[in-house]
């Protein structure tokens, strides 16, 4: 269902137990707004308790179907998009999804491709022709160094991508576009890197933080660590035929 229908879960949904580390934490403003202007595309799965056990929140824009022109700033930009393109009075011809979240331990339910499959058919309803994701791949920690490019081409002899969350979206019928190789950018003082993983961050250079898709470039001279995350753009197409 949609904080539309049930504008009750808005904190449920938001307070979600999910497995973010600690050193993302999307822009409060930017997430209220989407919550407040498109209600209707933020979804939550419910428990027999009522209990919300997955989430979506997804936000629309003007997209003419060019893979090129997905920005490299994936998730960053999807937020901002939205609202230009709202506020300008473009189209809206694409819903993007910016989270797909299960609690930690109802994996096995495949909660995942549900939610997914539910954010497509909510897309559908309303009249978009494409949802976009900026993917996060959920195995690429384990490989910090190595280029997401190489990553996301990874198959298995069926065809399928390696990694677990770019196969559930390639299952449901996604084309995987491109990598958006700075999709989420965080930076804070040393202190704060700190605090959000308990790494000393005492030299400069990579540091490897864990559940990290790069290294993080520490600079002690300045007192600072930046963390470029990059994403992989994906599209599930709801119409047979595109404007290019």
């Amino acid at each position: 269902m949609t904080l539309k229908e049930r504008p009750d879960l808005t904190d449920a949904m938001l307070y979600m137990e999910a497995e973010w580390p600690a050193y993302i934490a999307p822009e409060p403003m930017l997430i209220g707004w989407a919550f407040d202007r498109y209600p209707q595309h933020q979804m939550v799965v419910v428990d027999d308790e009522d209990t919300v056990v997955a989430r979506a929140a997804a936000v629309p824009f003007a997209w003419d179907g060019d893979p090129d022109s997905l920005p490299d700033n994936g998730w960053d930009a999807s937020l901002k998009l939205s609202m230009m393109d709202t506020y300008e009075g473009r189209p809206l011809t694409t819903l993007c999804a910016l989270e797909v979240a299960v609690v930690p331990g109802r994996r096995a339910q495949n909660l995942s491709g549900y939610t997914l499959s539910a954010v497509a058919e909510n897309a559908r309803a309303h009249g978009y022709r494409d949802v976009v994701v900026p993917v996060r791949p959920s195995a690429k920690h384990h490989e910090p160094h190595v280029p997401m490019t190489e990553y996301a081409a990874r198959v298995r002899d069926d065809g399928l991508p390696t990694d677990p969350w770019l196969r559930v979206h390639v299952r449901a019928g996604a084309e995987i576009l491109k990598v958006c190789p700075v999709s989420m950018t965080i930076s804070g003082s040393l202190a704060q890197w700190r605090e959000w993983t308990g790494l000393p961050f005492d030299t400069s250079g990579p540091v490897v933080v864990p559940g990290a898709l790069t290294p993080v470039q520490a600079d002690v001279v300045h007192d600072h660590a930046v963390y470029l995350e990059p994403n992989v753009w994906v599209r599930h197409p709801l119409t047979e035929r595109h404007v290019r």
